[in-house]
């Protein structure tokens, strides 16, 4: 009845499987938990993975080369067995001991996608974990209620359960393998493909971490990818908040002074959010003026 899907590269998935498989073994349901690795360099991490193949149903592969975030979902989906897929990241961890059963009890004839969100742990980290930990609990670490206001917007792909033919149809995007937003384009796929989308309470704790400096580098690639998407329609301006600001802004002119903003205060923007108290309108800020700066360079 489910296959849980989990994507890894250079992270010990070795605690998170055997919680799943703990919890999974306690009910009725048939499944099978398939685990690929894409082409990981840690061989103590690889060694460590291994032993997930020691428990019943379950099994880890290493992939003889690296086929990038898209393309290992679309593989492990193809090899599933079973018509109920729940694809988890590899740094998670769920929140609840019953957090199987609630997705099993959550499966219905009507419903196609169910998020279950994501929270992050109290405990503030240390400094240069700040900003990750700030915008997580900010912007992901919702409510159903806060969810359903923006129903596909803020879906995220760290935890989810598919039927598999829908999966078929609206599959991740391998065009972009390593591009940032891939989450973002499965969610948009989703919406235009009329897919039903339920949201529930089901979390899961995010436990990677980027330093401050990772994220704002893989933010700023994220603004590389969107000028990208735009260019080749593969979103809508009005798709994504911060396209959906910067069609504005272009709109009334305003991205002329704004791609100069980034010049002139991105040490100060990045400052501020390499501190201790970062701002998260700072760093909405620095993202704007990034785009505006990429478009004026077309």
């Amino acid at each position: 009845m489910l296959s849980i899907l989990i994507p890894t590269y250079d992270y010990d998935i070795s605690s998170l499987v055997e919680e799943i498989h703990s919890q999974i073994t306690k009910t009725d349901c048939a499944f099978e938990i398939l685990c690929l690795d894409d082409h990981s360099n840690d061989k103590e991490t690889i060694h460590n993975n291994e032993r997930i193949n020691t428990f019943s149903n379950a099994s880890y592969t290493v992939l003889p080369e690296n086929i990038g975030r898209s393309r290992i979902r679309n593989l492990l989906a193809q090899k599933a067995t079973f018509d109920w897929l729940l694809f988890l990241d590899a740094d998670v961890l769920p929140v609840n001991s019953n957090f199987i059963k609630k997705y099993i009890e959550a499966i219905s004839a009507e419903k196609e996608v169910i998020y279950g969100g994501i929270l992050y742990q109290e405990e503030k980290p240390k400094q240069e974990n700040v900003l990750r930990w700030i915008y997580g609990k900010e912007r992901e670490a919702l409510s159903v209620q806060q969810r359903e206001e923006a129903l596909y917007l803020r879906f995220l792909t760290l935890s989810f359960l598919i039927k598999k033919d829908v999966f078929q149809r609206v599959k991740f995007n391998e065009d972009i393998p390593n591009a940032r937003h891939e989450d973002t384009l499965f969610a948009n796929d989703l919406k235009h493909a009329e897919v039903h989308l339920t949201h529930i309470e089901n979390p899961v704790y995010h436990l990677g971490l980027d330093t401050s400096k990772e994220f704002i580098r893989k933010s700023m690639e994220s603004v590389e990818v969107l000028i990208l998407f735009l260019k080749n329609g593969l979103i809508k301006h009005n798709d994504i908040l911060i396209t959906k600001v910067f069609g504005r802004v272009k709109k009334f002119g305003i991205h002329h002074i704004l791609s100069l903003f980034y010049g002139w205060f991105g040490n100060y923007f990045e400052k501020n959010l390499l501190s201790n108290n970062p701002s998260m309108f700072i760093f909405d800020l620095y993202r704007l003026t990034y785009l505006c700066y990429l478009d004026k360079r077309q």
